[in-house]
């Protein structure tokens, strides 16, 4: 278990939801959508140029670019009485290490002014897809450096276990060895163990195991067939059927928020809908508000 895990006490979770979702509600801002939805955080993705794609306002959208621009979206969080749980990077780590590196350095700048705790990085290969034993000592050094980046600063990078690469716990475990710092923890997505392939009983063991790292996570669910759910299935297999609310799926949500909770956990429930599209535009608002309702009396057990 981290210091930063230790420390939390019990405390309630922040729940939140992440700003693609919240574009869909037909509101005029982001702040309204968050209103409407019910949640009072927000996972804001950070773009490469420093824009933020997902925080929209009538005039355009925000960015973290520019320190004047840092501030305009400082005083709109304060104004609103909002915040940002986590920023969302989307980095490419074996194709430019210098320039993400200093990338992920100015968002976590950016994120201590804001009071943002975590970072939600990309530890997924592009350029090395194909040659992991290449991929896994660049990740290490890459963290190395960005946890000497970060310091003392109140903030932690998130490694989302997602796709191929980070879905594999020989991968996380050998990466968070040899890295060893607790600036650098997981974003925990259960339903990615799950579209992984591995079945429901082994998700839960690895989120068990891992609990003591996380920092950070997505929520979503799966509801495969009663036949499947225990079975070793493909990678992937038929989630674009069975992907479902955080609230109807295979996936124990209460007991994630259990294994959560005994390791300390002290940060946030953040609401990743991958079937929202599924749904007509006029219901979209009152699945969001179920699934953040539901989420909701997670955080406060």
């Amino acid at each position: 278990m981290t210091t930063q895990n230790r420390q939390a006490g019990g405390a309630g979770w922040t729940v939140a939801c992440r700003d693609e979702h919240l574009g869909q509600v037909g509101a005029a801002d982001i702040w309204s959508a968050m209103r409407a939805v019910g949640v009072r955080a927000v996972e804001a993705v950070v773009d490469f140029d420093r824009s933020c794609p997902g925080l929209f306002r009538p005039d355009g959208r925000y960015s973290i670019a520019q320190m004047h621009e840092l501030l305009v979206l400082q005083e709109d969080l304060r104004r609103h009485d909002l915040r940002i749980s986590a920023f969302c990077l989307l980095n490419r780590f074996d194709e430019r290490l210098e320039e993400e590196i200093e990338f992920v350095s100015d968002v976590v700048h950016a994120a201590v002014l804001l009071g943002v705790p975590a970072i939600r990085v990309d530890f997924l290969p592009h350029r090395l897809r194909d040659r992991q034993d290449e991929f896994l000592p660049l990740a290490i050094d890459a963290g190395r450096r960005l946890a000497k980046a970060i310091g003392n600063m109140p903030v932690r990078l998130g490694v989302e276990n997602h796709v191929t690469t980070t879905n594999r716990a020989d991968f996380l475990r050998a990466f968070f060895d040899g890295v060893a710092s607790d600036r650098i923890g997981l974003t925990l997505d259960a339903a990615n163990f799950y579209w992984f392939g591995h079945p429901l009983s082994e998700v839960y063991r690895l989120c068990e195991e891992f609990a003591g790292r996380v920092c950070h996570t997505h929520c979503k669910s799966i509801a495969y067939p009663p036949d499947r759910r225990e079975s070793q299935r493909p990678m992937g297999w038929e989630y674009a059927r069975h992907a479902c609310p955080v609230d109807e799926g295979d996936i124990d949500f209460r007991r994630i928020a259990d294994l959560l909770r005994r390791a300390g956990y002290a940060g946030d429930l953040c609401l990743e809908n991958e079937c929202l599209a599924r749904f007509p535009a006029d219901q979209r608002l009152d699945v969001l508000r179920r699934e953040i309702a539901f989420l909701e009396r997670l955080a406060a057990c």
